[in-house]
């Protein structure tokens, strides 16, 4: 019987190479994005704005896969080496992946929606696009994909982030406080913070607030 590697980690590079094994982790980058990022946002956030991102995301992702399945594009030739000649290449969805976060995250910072303060959202929105830049290098590099490939994958996560960012903030966001009064939104603490600018500094001057309040009444009884 024929054996098949689990790819979500998968990644090859050259031994020796150190540029190889430096794209290789950035390779990686949406999957700690998916597991590491999301997940725990879930966990400990619930923000409405993020759980409709990720849910974007992975839309974006089944449509890359129908795509995919519909145009049937081998990848290059060196993917003998890499043991994935048995998949299609077209549109790259690593790419389409990290170019879908990316404009939709600066999209965010330009509605002033996010935890940072918007003077401090400049260096994220530079990171992220430096890590989809650098994502869609390494898969040609590596030998995973094509140019056109990458590309592909690029233009069709900008335009399906830009897409689902204005189905989220023009169509769906009206519904976020019924969501968050519903018997899911109380059970989960799903809550909506987009309309305040600095999600963090609000969180720690609260928290503040609460813990005098919280020593005052210690120390008076």
């Amino acid at each position: 019987m024929a054996l098949k590697a689990v790819t979500l980690t998968h990644v090859r590079y050259h031994k020796g190479d150190r540029l190889g094994h430096f794209l290789a982790w950035v390779s990686l980058v949406p999957v700690f994005i998916s597991l590491g990022g999301f997940v725990s946002h879930f966990i400990f956030r619930r923000e409405l704005q993020g759980i409709f991102f990720a849910i974007g995301l992975l839309i974006s992702q089944f449509i890359n896969e129908v795509i995919k399945k519909s145009v049937q594009q081998a990848r290059p030739e060196t993917c003998a080496l890499l043991e994935m000649c048995d998949s299609h290449g077209w549109p790259s969805s690593h790419s389409q992946y990290m170019f879908f976060f990316a404009v939709y995250f600066s999209l965010l910072s330009c509605q002033g929606i996010g935890l940072w303060g918007i003077k401090n959202r400049w260096f994220l929105n530079v990171l992220h696009w430096t890590l989809a830049v650098l994502t869609m290098y390494s898969r040609v590099y590596l030998g995973y994909h094509t140019v056109a490939q990458v590309f592909a994958g690029a233009t069709l996560g900008i335009l399906v982030g830009a897409g689902w960012f204005w189905v989220v903030n023009s169509l769906l966001c009206c519904y976020f406080p019924a969501i968050e009064d519903s018997a899911l939104g109380k059970y989960f603490y799903l809550k909506d913070t987009s309309h305040i600018p600095d999600v963090l500094k609000f969180e720690y001057d609260n928290a503040r607030a609460a813990r005098k309040d919280n020593d005052k009444g210690y120390k008076s009884n």
